[in-house]
C-alpha cells in the first residue's frame, strides 16, 4: 500500500515537473497520464520551444496546418480537466501571442472554447485581424459572455441604482400623492395603537416628483489599451445596463491616442464590445477634455475614468484638466480595473497626483460596481466609502 501511495505522489510530481531537465522522480507516463503530461507540455513548454508541438496527426506530418493541431488541445484539456482549470490553461494559452491567432482565428477552434471575459478581451485585441469566417462565430462567444454577464450583474445593479436615485429625492411630509407608504408604516412602527389596530404616521416620507435637473448624468471613460481588455468587457456590460435605466443618463466614452463616443451602441453591449479596438497608445489629457465638452450638468454628473494612469499625452495638462472637472462639481472617480483579476500595475505618481486632486483612485471588482454607483449617486465621501469597503486606495502614500 506504501509503495503504491508513493508512486501516486511521484507521479503527481512527474506532471509537475514536466520532465526533461527538471525530472527526478524516475517516472514513466503511459496511458492517459502521457496525454495529460502531452497537453501541459505543449502550453507550458510553448515558449522554451517556440512551437506548438502537440504530436503529428494522422496522415500529416508537423509541419501542416497548426489548426487541426490546437484543436485537438482543446479537446484533449476538456477531456482531462474540470472547466475551472479548462479557463485557466485556456488563459495561459491567450498570453501566448501566436496561440491566441491559432486559438481564436478558426471558427472550428474557436466554438470549443469556454467563453469568459479574458477570451473576449482577445477577441476585442485581435479585432480586425479576425476573418469574415470566423467573425459569426466570434459575435456568439461574446453574446453567450454577455449574456452571463448581463443575467448576474443587470436585476442588482438597475435596483441599487433605482433606489440610489430615489432616496436622494427622498423628502419629508409630502403630498398625499407622493407618499412612500412602505417607508412611512416602517418609520413608524414605534407609534403603533394597539387598541386601535393602527399606526400613527408622525413621521410622513414621499419621493417628488423628479425634475429634470434631479436626474443624474454618468460619464464612463475608458482607456483600451491592451492591459484593460477585462475592465472594458465588465464596463460595456454596466454601461448598457445603466442606460437602460430611464432616472441616470449614460454616456461611454472609449480612448487611445483618439477619442470615440460609444453612446449610441449603449442599447447592444455585443456592438460595443465590438467597437473597441484594443491595444493602442494612451491619451488620458485628451479624453477627458473631450468628457469636459459632454458635461452639461457638472453637478449631477458622475465621472468614471477606467485606466492604469501611464498617461502618452501630456501629464502636466492631464492634471489641470481632472483639477478643473472636479472644481466644477464633478464627482470623479478613477478605477485602475474593474474586473476579478487582483491588483493591476498602474502610474503610482498620477495616482497620488489625482488623489490629491480630490479624486479617488482604486481598483474595482465588478460585484462591488453597483455599490460604489449608489455611494457616488447618494454623494457620499468615496474616500471613506472605499475604506469601509476594505477597498484599498491608491496613492494616499499609505503602504499597500
Amino acid at each position: 500500500m506504501e509503495t503504491q501511495i508513493n508512486e501516486e505522489t511521484l507521479k503527481k510530481w512527474r506532471l509537475i515537473l514536466g520532465g526533461d531537465e527538471a525530472d527526478g522522480t524516475g517516472i514513466k507516463l503511459s496511458g492517459e497520464d502521457a496525454s495529460v503530461d502531452q497537453s501541459l507540455t505543449a502550453l507550458y513548454e510553448f515558449e522554451r520551444k517556440r512551437s506548438f508541438d502537440y504530436g503529428e496527426q494522422k496522415g500529416k506530418g508537423g509541419g501542416q496546418a497548426s489548426s487541426p493541431t490546437v484543436a485537438r488541445w482543446l479537446g484533449d484539456i476538456r477531456k482531462f480537466f474540470p472547466e475551472s482549470v479548462v479557463q485557466v490553461l485556456q488563459k495561459d494559452a491567450m498570453k501566448q501571442p501566436a496561440l491566441q491567432q491559432k486559438l481564436m482565428l478558426e471558427p472550428e477552434i474557436l466554438e470549443q472554447t469556454t467563453p469568459d471575459v479574458h477570451v473576449v478581451a482577445t477577441l476585442m485585441a485581435l479585432g480586425k485581424l479576425i476573418p469574415e469566417k470566423t467573425r459569426s462565430t466570434a459575435r456568439m462567444v461574446v453574446q453567450k459572455v454577455v449574456d452571463e454577464l448581463m443575467q448576474k450583474l443587470e436585476q442588482r445593479t438597475i435596483s441599487a441604482i433605482r433606489g440610489a436615485i430615489n432616496k436622494s429625492s427622498q423628502k419629508r411630509n409630502p403630498k398625499y400623492n407622493e407618499l412612500d407608504w412602505n417607508t412611512t408604516i416602517k418609520k413608524n412602527l414605534k407609534h403603533y395603537q394597539p387598541d386601535y389596530k393602527t399606526i400613527i404616521p408622525e413621521t410622513r416620507i414621499g419621493y417628488g416628483r423628479k425634475s429634470k435637473a434631479s436626474l443624474k448624468d454618468i460619464v464612463i471613460c475608458i482607456d483600451q489599451s491592451g492591459s484593460m481588455g477585462t475592465s472594458v468587457v465588465y464596463s460595456g456590460i454596466f454601461g448598457a445596463v445603466m442606460a437602460s435605466i430611464p432616472s441616470v443618463k449614460t454616456k461611454m466614452i472609449v480612448f487611445d491616442t483618439q477619442v470615440a463616443d460609444l453612446t449610441e451602441d449603449l442599447k447592444d453591449p455585443v456592438d460595443i464590445l465590438f467597437g473597441v479596438q484594443l491595444g493602442g497608445g494612451t491619451d488620458i489629457n485628451l479624453a477627458l477634455s473631450f468628457c469636459q465638452e459632454v458635461i452639461t450638468k457638472p453637478d449631477d454628473t458622475i465621472l468614471v475614468l477606467i485606466t492604469d494612469l501611464y498617461e502618452g499625452g501630456n501629464v502636466n495638462e492631464m492634471h489641470v484638466r481632472m483639477k478643473k472637472i472636479v472644481e466644477s462639481g464633478v464627482q470623479a472617480i478613477c478605477l485602475l480595473a474593474l474586473n476579478d483579476d487582483g491588483s493591476p500595475s498602474y502610474d503610482h505618481e498620477n495616482a497620488t497626483k489625482f488623489s490629491a486632486e480630490g479624486v479617488p483612485v482604486f481598483a474595482c471588482t465588478p460585484d462591488m460596481f453597483p455599490d460604489l454607483m449608489v455611494a457616488a449617486i447618494q454623494k457620499q465621501d468615496l474616500f471613506l466609502w472605499a475604506g469601509q469597503n476594505d477597498i484599498v486606495l491608491k496613492g494616499l502614500g499609505k503602504k499597500e
